[in-house]
């Protein structure tokens, strides 16, 4: 198995609920070419470097997948017959990947978005104004003003 990164542009027009059946398809494709999805990354609306079907914006999308070429050619392909994708393009990020590590990376990433959503006790008690600290201050004006 080998591990891909397909990064897409779909219409930027296309109403949420199309899109969101555009992202499934991909992700059913995948699937069912028994590839293993490991992270799908919006990026959202951009502007494009250059005019792609009379379009200066795009909907970027970042797919990142294990599979084998039989599972390329089928995504590709059905990116070439929808109207709905401008461009995409895909790399290959590794040559021999096992299933396990896949699931590995997929259970590292859940970790980390985990990890990201919870507050940390110590920034948030960093974030609370030291009452302390402003009296020190004071007291150092005061102390200056009796020197002079």
């Amino acid at each position: 198995m080998r591990k891909y990164e397909t990064v897409f542009i779909a219409d930027p027009d296309l109403q949420d609920q199309t899109r969101a059946d555009l992202f499934e398809k991909v992700r059913n494709i995948i699937a069912k070419e028994g590839g293993i999805l490991t992270n799908f990354d919006e990026w959202g609306n951009k502007k494009l470097a250059y005019e792609i079907k009379k379009k200066l914006r795009g909907h970027y999308v970042c797919v990142t997948y294990g599979g084998t070429g039989k599972l390329i050619k089928e995504l590709e392909r059905n990116f070439r017959l929808s109207d709905d994708v401008l461009k995409f393009m895909t790399i290959l990020l590794s040559d021999d990947v096992t299933a396990e590590q896949l699931e590995k990376e997929i259970q590292e990433a859940l970790d980390q978005s985990k990890q990201a959503t919870e507050p940390d006790k110590e920034s948030v008690e960093d974030e609370k104004p030291d009452e302390d600290a402003s009296l020190d201050d004071e007291k150092v004006e005061k102390t200056d003003d009796k020197t002079e």
